[in-house]
């Protein structure tokens, strides 16, 4: 018997786009939570239904049910955001949320905390700013990615205009967001130095004026599709970890196409050896007019060659190994109409951020200044010891007021990295004496010399999820433990001389990958509370999986394996050798060379 499609299909296909029965679980006041197909379809509006693990036994001892919220997940293209939409973003998590914000790995705010009732106007809110949460999760093209400074070239400008405009051309097509959300509204209302993100699409109707997705169909995607630009020599969105890749190339300081990696993709599961992480294959060079057609058409493969019988095997990494790479690159040829040119050379040398300010030499923007501020964890809060959160929305208002006396000038805005960090952009001499004026105050340090004074290059290229105690998925702590376990190798770090060499490590609550730990030169992926799997030697560019050590290690054991390595890297490294390479020419892991080969 041939294996059927799981229920998610068949929840997508009979939700008339989208709609399911989302308005009546709304309205539902017995639970906080929603109709089960409804947990389903609120993904692809943006928003996944999450419970407080920390309460969890307290609640069921009270036979409660869980304290039901929601997260949700704001798309910014490029991670572009105003001044002015920041400070909506930090006054929703304050009304509605847990006081916080969450800056992503794929540049994206997320909210978290919300309750059922507060989710409409939450919703409303943002897309009074211009934002949305549309595609932001479930089986679509996700927020897609690009290098976060548009400023600092002529092609980092035109990178941004091609990020922006796959973001709009993937977007769903269905009224059925605005018609839940939105009350019908198409879009907000814009204030004068909005940024003109699409917010909504055209409603599109098929011959017999009935309602169609164009490029998804009724039942969408398999499952997610992400996709990323990056530009050499910076890797800043790590390009192999997408379903799409696009790689830029520049000719004369213009861009005139993109290497087209496609096959990236990172989750797996503990126990099924089928799964694994996957970086992208490079498959030839578009140019920028062909670039949309190309990504259409690769997006279009997947939807029509998907698993959509077992959704642990529905990527498009998948996709391509099953099909294998030769036929996949014949069916893109096929329906373009014609192949790919030649791949052209380029080089990464990181996919970290380079910190602190950098002023403008060229563009509209030239003079201008941009900062990048180190937010760990991409966690935005106030603590006893750290106001980031004020800080940031003193900064905010200021340039929001900077900006309406300005309006000829070029625009201060905010941008959100794929290493979960902050970018402050186009500001003037005289504001960012401001800046720094305020961050002082609060004792931030964001000058390159007083940020290594106070944090190691190892804490500055760090990612962790957000794992307990949100997540659902979660086996262990990410984002709440990560720090402390720096702490500790901190030590040995400094002691060996390593507080200014950049080692890349990452940290998730389960093997799903979201900061993209098989990508860290030092991984960790939870297995239970206080347990991880240690993974060695991914390639500090982003272009090259790591490789499993040990499995099972508390933090004792963590520490007692990774400390004599790290003292014999600092001690026989080559010059230049990063962590990643020394720990496989040292014999401690092999070089993992294609994803199908990462338990071996």
């Amino acid at each position: 018997m041939a294996n059927q499609r799981t229920e998610v299909e068949d929840i997508k296909e009979r939700s008339n786009y989208l709609r399911g029965t989302l308005t009546e679980s709304l309205q539902n006041e017995i639970t906080g939570a929603l109709h089960p197909d409804d947990d389903n379809l609120i993904r692809l509006h943006g928003s996944y239904r999450q419970a407080d693990r920390d309460l969890e036994s307290e609640r069921k001892r009270q036979k409660l049910e869980p304290l039901h919220s929601f997260m949700i997940r704001v798309r910014l293209a490029g991670g572009v955001s105003t001044p002015r939409q920041w400070l909506v973003m930090d006054d929703l998590a304050d009304r509605y949320a847990n006081q916080t914000l969450k800056l992503t790995t794929r540049q994206a705010f997320q909210l978290h905390g919300v309750l059922k009732r507060n989710l409409k106007a939450t919703i409303k809110t943002f897309n009074d700013a211009l934002m949305d949460s549309f595609a932001a999760c479930g089986d679509v093209v996700r927020n897609v990615m690009c290098n976060p400074n548009p400023h600092e070239s002529n092609v980092h400008e035109q990178v941004l205009a091609v990020t922006r405009q796959i973001h709009e051309h993937f977007t769903p097509k269905t009224p059925a967001y605005h018609e839940i959300w939105l009350d019908d509204e198409l879009v907000g209302g814009a204030q004068e130095e909005e940024i003109p993100l699409p917010t909504a699409s055209p409603f599109v109707k098929g011959a017999n004026n009935e309602e169609v997705e164009p490029i998804y169909g009724k039942t969408y995607l398999p499952r997610k599709f992400k996709i990323a630009l990056a530009i050499p020599p910076y890797n800043d969105s790590d390009v192999f970890a997408n379903d799409i890749g696009l790689i830029a190339i520049e000719e004369g300081g213009e861009l005139v196409g993109f290497n087209v990696a496609a096959g990236g993709g990172f989750g797996t599961t503990f126990g099924m050896l089928e799964t694994y992480p996957r970086l992208a294959d490079v498959l030839g060079f578009a140019t920028t007019a062909q670039i949309l057609d190309v990504v259409e058409k690769i997006v279009l493969i997947q939807r029509d060659n998907g698993d959509r019988t077992n959704r642990k095997q529905a990527r498009l990494k998948y996709t391509i190994d099953r099909m294998g790479l030769e036929n996949f690159t014949a069916e893109l040829r096929k329906r373009l109409g014609y192949a790919l040119a030649e791949a052209k050379p380029y080089k990464f040398i990181a996919n970290g951020d380079v910190y602190g300010w950098k002023q403008n030499t060229q563009g509209s923007a030239e003079g201008l200044w941009n900062l990048t501020l180190f937010v760990e964890g991409g966690r935005v809060r106030n603590t006893n010891s750290l106001k980031l959160k004020t800080a940031l929305r003193e900064i905010a208002t200021a340039l929001v007021a900077y900006n309406e006396a300005h309006p000829e000038a070029v625009q201060s805005d905010f941008r959100l990295t794929g290493n979960q960090n902050l970018m402050i952009c186009g500001i003037s001499s005289a504001m960012k004496a401001l800046v720094n004026a305020t961050f002082a105050r609060y004792n931030i340090p964001v000058e390159e010399h007083t940020l290594k004074q106070a944090t190691t290059a190892l804490r500055r290229n760090s990612l962790a999820c957000v794992a307990l105690n949100s997540c659902a998925l979660a086996f262990a702590e990410a984002e709440r433990y990560l720090p402390s376990l720096i702490d500790k190798l901190d030590v040995v770090i400094r002691e060996s001389g390593l507080q200014d060499d950049a080692i890349v490590i990452r940290m998730t609550g389960c093997p799903n990958g979201c900061a993209r730990p098989y990508l860290g030169e030092i991984g960790f992926i939870g297995r239970a509370p206080g347990r991880y799997n240690l993974y060695l030697g991914a390639g500090f560019a982003g272009d090259r999986l790591n490789k499993l050590y040990k499995e099972m290690l508390n933090e004792e054991e963590i520490l007692a394996e990774l400390t004599p390595i790290i003292r014999r890297y600092a001690r026989y490294r080559a010059i230049g050798e990063r962590f990643g390479d020394f720990v496989i020419n040292a014999g401690y892991v092999k070089a993992t060379k294609h994803g199908k080969d990462f338990h071996a």
